[in-house]
């Protein structure tokens, strides 16, 4: 760390999000919809300020990242279609000069695309996960997955349920039936139609495949760390890619809880103990650098002996993790307490 430039070691962090030349200029810590994540970082001390990005004033704001010791990224990979490239440059650039990034855009590759169900699915989060690198190879090999039962696909980097569909056969036709997870009703269509729709998913990235979980109707638990700690749970019944209509009526809005939620409890000490360390070990990634805030999606997997349940490994978020359990902000300022700290004892 720059000592010259911050005497009195009082950290300054920016919270930056997307938004329009006047969202920036009028940007206040209190009328930002983080506003508890700014009140709990300065109750740990540290100076949060807003930094409202966009393309067409990148520079102004590489400018601000420069002057500070960290910032918090909140910007989903695609969003109003545009993509974050130019943003991980700049990202890239001021982590480069020193100033510590969360989430890194590469800690966000290793870790926030769906490509990491495919490279931990030995985990026992996992499950049988397939990775097509090419249309030609998904048109080969998705057949004789589909002849085992229902099929996941996912598209390798998006959000909001973009690029995701419930694909299977039809028992007396050759065509499939797919099911959009932003669509309410399915559509039935040969192979190739369907691989056609699927085409743009390869022009920057894989496809992943997974089966079908079919407790999915039963809900769906978002566990959310900070760093490597649990920092809450989110549960909720989801409309997304389930059939039957009875199921799709139960779904809601999601509940979030603290970390301490009994119900939970095993799922906590899972990610806290076992699957988080064995994820930055497979991933290459130091515990120091996960995010500030991420989160994975399980889905309720098959029922264990002793009658607990398994988890399924849905999806980790990482680029925009929003809205979150009220705990949350006091751990992810922890968090970044602790991170600026030890970078600051090995300056």
């Amino acid at each position: 760390m720059d000592i010259e430039r911050h005497p009195s070691h009082r950290h300054t962090v920016a919270i930056l999000s997307r938004g329009d030349a006047a969202a920036r200029r009028d940007a206040t810590a209190q009328k930002s919809r983080f506003v508890h994540v700014f009140e709990a970082l300065a109750a740990v001390g540290i100076e949060a300020q807003p930094a409202i990005y966009d393309e067409s004033f990148a520079e102004d704001v590489r400018e601000q990242l420069l002057a500070i010791d960290g910032v918090l990224v909140w910007v989903n990979p695609i969003q109003d279609r545009r993509d974050r490239a130019g943003l991980d440059a700049l990202l890239r650039d001021v982590a480069a000069q020193g100033v510590w990034v969360s989430a890194h855009p590469d800690v966000i590759l290793k870790m926030g695309t769906k490509e990491v169900l495919y490279r931990t699915r030995s985990m026992g989060w996992g499950c049988d996960t397939a990775l097509y690198q090419s249309a030609e190879a998904m048109r080969a090999e998705l057949p004789t997955r589909l002849a085992a039962g229902p099929r996941v696909i996912k598209r390798n980097r998006g959000n909001g349920g973009q690029g995701v569909w419930k694909v299977e056969s039809l028992p007396t036709s050759s065509m499939i039936k797919v099911l959009d997870a932003t669509k309410d009703a399915p559509e039935e269509l040969t192979l190739d139609d369907f691989l056609r729709r699927c085409a743009e998913y390869f022009e920057n990235g894989s496809v992943i495949d997974q089966p079908f979980q079919p407790r999915l109707s039963e809900g769906v638990v978002r566990c959310y760390m900070a760093g490597d700690r649990c920092a809450g749970f989110g549960y909720h019944k989801v409309k997304a890619l389930v059939d039957s209509p009875a199921a799709r009526s139960e779904a809601g809005p999601r509940l979030y809880t603290s970390n301490a939620e009994p119900r939970f409890q095993r799922l906590r000490r899972l990610m806290e103990d076992e699957w988080t360390p064995q994820l930055t070990s497979l991933l290459d990634i130091a515990r120091l650098d996960l995010p500030a805030i991420w989160d994975a999606d399980f889905m309720l997997g098959p029922v264990l002996p002793d009658g607990t349940d398994s988890y399924v490994l849905g999806e980790i978020n990482v680029s925009s993790v929003h809205p979150y359990p009220d705990e949350a902000p006091a751990e992810i300022a922890r968090r970044v307490a602790d991170r600026l700290r030890r970078s600051f004892d090995t300056c």
